[in-house]
């Protein structure tokens, strides 16, 4: 094998090398993105879960009637928990501590001024203004004799919908300028593979090989390119995520199974389709140019 020969393997090893290098890092922004898009949407819900209402009743009821109550709400679909809140943790929650509860009940002459209740989490999609709001409806109107009041936190489920909600709204904004970047980036990263290659086309074509010929091997190349740069950008996306989960203690990424999958299937998508669509542009561009237009 002559000397130039070698340059010119050497050289489509280094081009073609870079070419899945460069798609990988904007994969790699690319899924940064996504990733907290899905991971915000999984820490929203769980804020959403620990959203909480609460039921006071009437002072006739009891406590084996109040536990009744609980035990028949925990069948409705609305409610991804219910308990029962007797006086003594009532105290020593509303107190903060043991030696701050016995200063309360001192005030009160020994006495739990507070009654039992039953404290209630609702499911994701009635974590909201109108579900929690038809929760309420639903309990007086169930036991209005037992049921005196139902109170919740308004101002908490607004900043749990909301807050989230402009969250999203903004990360779905720069991941659709970085997607648009990155198509440019990866586009041109593409050409410029494609450029040293241009002479060969050309080749290919004066001796008489058709445009879906020449294009064949290099579209496979592409969705394997597109392929392995998805790969690779997912292992330094997880490498990233787990980095910030197990060295970083403050910070913890929740990231189940099914959002991997998402992620993963997400940027492979995007990795294949726009290599793919790249390099069909950039050849048919030299497909179409002129012999002495090449130099």
């Amino acid at each position: 094998m002559s000397s130039v020969e070698k340059y010119n393997k050497r050289g489509l090893r280094t081009s073609y090398v870079s070419t899945v290098i460069g798609i990988s890092l904007v994969l790699f922004m690319i899924g940064l993105v996504l990733g907290g898009v899905l991971g915000l949407d999984s820490i929203q819900k769980q804020a959403k879960e620990n959203l909480q209402g609460d039921l006071f009743f009437k002072a006739e009821m009891n406590e084996a009637d109040i536990k009744q109550v609980e035990q028949e709400l925990k069948t409705w679909a609305e409610f991804k928990e219910v308990f029962f809140v007797s006086p003594e943790r009532a105290i020593e929650e509303f107190s903060g501590s043991t030696t701050q509860t016995s200063e309360v009940l001192a005030i009160f002459d020994g006495e739990n001024p507070l009654p039992p209740t039953v404290g209630y989490k609702p499911k994701v999609q009635f974590a909201n203004r109108e579900g929690m709001k038809k929760i309420k409806e639903k309990i007086l109107k169930a036991y209005p004799e037992e049921v005196d009041e139902v109170n919740y936190d308004k101002a908490s489920v607004e900043n749990v919908n909301l807050g989230f909600k402009q969250f999203v709204y903004l990360i779905l904004f720069v991941a659709g300028l970085l997607i648009i970047v990155a198509v440019a980036m990866i586009n041109n990263t593409i050409r410029l593979s494609l450029y040293s290659k241009r002479f060969t086309i050309k080749t290919m074509q004066l001796v008489g090989a058709t445009s879906k010929f020449i294009r064949r091997p290099f579209l496979i190349q592409s969705i394997f390119q597109g392929a392995v740069s998805a790969i690779i950008g997912m292992a330094l996306l997880m490498t990233l995520f787990y980095a910030l989960n197990n060295i970083l203690e403050t910070i913890e990424i929740p990231f189940e199974f099914q959002t991997f999958i998402l992620l993963f299937s997400s940027i492979l998508s995007l990795g294949i389709v726009i290599s793919f669509v790249s390099t069909w542009f950039a050849l048919n561009k030299y497909l179409r140019m002129k012999l002495d237009d090449l130099y």
